[in-house]
């Protein structure tokens, strides 16, 4: 049995540091930059008086209708599924750029079943499925807090987007994100930055913004506020300066998008050994 642990844990080794996970882990951060730049788009839509659903099965449900749609959609769920399984690679042999250690692990675990689960939902628009994304969170967290302690569940699940969404908006602002990049010419760096400063403080922002009103919805027991990204921004429309605000935010998610593209384009993976 000892012989054969280090033979596995080298095998997972190898395979995390192959060009092959470099390449799917290219093209996971390539479908994610698309899905924030549909997104933030459909969100400056929403803050001009659309009544678009500004969630990831929104963002499918709008490419679909495009033409070509179900091509892009097959595209996005092998992404999805290429993100899915270089994070999850990394919660076992440990990931890139940042350093190694249980909670660094867990982050990547994280990141893979929310892109995994991401795929799955590609397909279930691919397969015709209607309900939106923000139908299920509400449905999902009234079937939590209809059993017992289900609303202390909800709360912390509440507490924990906002703790996630503020450590977003401090990586923009201290430019932790840098981290992931190696060398980069000094004009590519400057724009790098301000791409990746504008687009992560604008994605915490609405991160915590959702987590706030799933707190609310475990106080007041009512599953109606916890709809996430969508019920989030159009939570804000009927505030003061409210449309103004969404659109802000769609702003910046859309350049959120562009900076996850910079991210696939030039963030250091693993390509055949090379961090």
């Amino acid at each position: 049995m000892s012989s054969a642990t280090p033979s596995v844990s080298d095998a997972a080794d190898t395979a995390a540091n192959s060009r092959p996970m470099g390449w799917l882990a290219r093209v996971g951060l390539t479908a994610r930059g698309i899905v924030y730049l549909v997104m933030g788009w459909l969100a400056v839509l929403v803050a001009s008086g659309s009544g678009q659903p500004v969630d990831q099965r929104g963002v499918l449900t709008k490419v679909i209708a495009a033409p070509f749609g179900t091509v892009l959609v097959i595209l996005l769920a092998a992404g999805f599924a290429a993100y899915a399984v270089w994070r999850l690679m990394e919660a076992v042999t440990g990931p890139s750029g940042e350093a190694d250690g249980t909670r660094a692990r867990l982050k990547s675990a994280a990141r893979g079943i929310v892109y995994l689960v991401l795929a799955v939902t590609a397909i279930s628009v691919l397969s015709g499925a209607k309900q939106s994304q923000a139908g299920q969170q509400k449905g999902i967290a009234a079937d939590v807090m209809s059993h017992t302690g289900g609303r202390w569940l909800v709360g912390i699940a509440g507490l924990v987007i906002v703790a996630v969404g503020l450590s977003m908006v401090v990586e923009g602002w201290s430019k932790k994100f840098m981290r992931y990049f190696g060398h980069l010419p000094s004009g590519t760096r400057r724009g790098v930055v301000l791409l990746g400063r504008v687009g992560t403080i604008a994605r915490g922002i609405v991160f915590s913004i959702t987590g706030f009103l799933v707190i609310q919805a475990a106080l007041t027991s009512d599953a109606r506020k916890a709809g996430g990204i969508d019920t989030a921004l159009k939570s804000l429309l009927d505030k003061p300066y409210g449309p103004a605000l969404v659109g802000a935010l769609g702003v910046g998610l859309i350049v959120f998008g562009v900076y996850a593209l910079a991210e696939a384009r030039w963030r250091r993976v693993t390509d055949g050994g090379s961090r």
